[in-house]
């Protein structure tokens, strides 16, 4: 493989926008601060989204498309960053590797494993980088927490309990309540990203089994309770309202995930804790339980630094481009968002099975 340094030495990495909704705004705003990048082009089968890429992003119109296939071969970028809805993560991933393209996509990396191994297999014929948005690898809480477990400070991980709780939070935008195009609801979804984050904490151990269930009892039906989110398309709705499920490892460690759009429960949560053999910890405050001269001690710290979504969302695609423009390693590869998939697909497979499955 050719240095990447000397590759790109003087040049700005070509990128296109495949997917120019919502979240690839924010993308956008946080490539703005990575000065290597150069937006080359946009897909969208919006009209009215490839118009904000012209009005507001500058894109040229001859570089703004309604088939990635078509931009591939007219604009030939040097990279992807796919922003799309889950189902139509994989064949653009696979389309763009094989065009000779590093490819990004957003979480979760795809519907099921078998799409995101398609991903990888694609990404290593073709001998480029693939890598997968978990933004909150990058938050000061995990990286504080992961350094001291990487230094031993929590000594075995033996049990960890995920939540991501809203008590009333079903989007009523995009395309969240739709099985089909989703691959399923808050687990998928907002779940993904505490499980990510907290399995990065443990080490990324190799999971083997899952159980797990899931319930639908409001979304699917009108309502008149107030909240921030409300008048949601409940006609079309088709995932989960709340998911519960465990994950066995082959270290013995056990992750518990609790995850929902509507839940009776007294407010939202977003929230790891951890129990190890020498200490244990809470993500959310980054606090760490642990025992010091003779004394159970609570080390919390004074100062944790920037957390904000700006801020997360650049770091995630700065590594990404210095993976591919520098050669260093990246933070969440293609093999990190095939584990968490293999997770997400265990407990809804678990669910459907009504009993624990196993994890291949």
């Amino acid at each position: 493989m050719a240095d990447p340094a000397k590759v790109y030495k003087g040049k700005k990495l070509r990128v296109a926008i495949i997917g120019c909704g919502g979240i690839s705004q924010t993308h956008l705003n946080a490539f703005k601060n990575i000065p290597e990048v150069e937006i080359v082009a946009g897909v969208d089968i919006k009209p009215d989204r490839l118009d904000i890429m012209h009005e507001t992003w500058g894109v040229p119109r001859e570089a703004l498309f309604d088939d990635w296939k078509v931009m591939l071969k007219k604009i030939k970028p040097d990279a992807v960053d796919v922003c799309t809805p889950n189902g139509v993560h994989c064949a653009p991933v696979v389309d763009a590797c094989n065009a000779g393209c590093h490819a990004f996509v957003e979480k979760p990396m795809a519907m099921t494993p078998a799409e995101c191994e398609k991903m990888i297999a694609a990404a290593k014929k073709n001998n480029v980088k693939l890598s997968v948005g978990f933004q909150w690898r990058y938050t000061p809480n995990t990286v504080l927490l992961r350094a001291a477990r990487e230094k031993g400070e929590f000594g075995d991980s033996m049990f960890v309990k995920c939540q991501a709780l809203r008590r009333r939070g079903i989007p009523n935008w995009g395309v969240f309540g739709q099985k089909a195009l989703q691959g399923g609801g808050p687990m998928i979804d907002i779940g993904v990203h505490i499980i990510e984050c907290a399995y990065a904490f443990m080490g990324s151990p190799r999971p083997i089994a899952a159980s797990g269930n899931i319930w639908t009892y409001l979304g699917d039906k009108p309502s008149t309770v107030r909240n921030a989110w409300p008048n949601w398309d409940y006609k079309t709705y088709t995932v989960e309202d709340l998911a519960i499920g465990q994950i066995r490892f082959d270290n013995g460690a056990l992750l518990q995930i609790e995850s929902s759009f509507a839940a009776h429960i007294e407010k939202d949560v977003m929230n790891f804790t951890a129990m190890g053999t020498k200490a244990g910890c809470s993500w959310e405050t980054a606090t760490i339980f642990t025992d010091m001269n003779d004394m159970m001690v609570n080390a919390v710290p004074a100062y944790i630094g920037d957390g904000s979504w700006g801020y997360l969302f650049t770091e995630k695609l700065q590594n990404w481009v210095n993976g591919i423009m520098k050669g260093t390693p990246l933070n969440a590869s293609g093999e990190d968002g095939l584990a968490v998939q293999k997770m997400l697909d265990g407990i809804y497979r678990s669910a459907a099975a009504g009993k624990e499955v196993t994890i291949k």
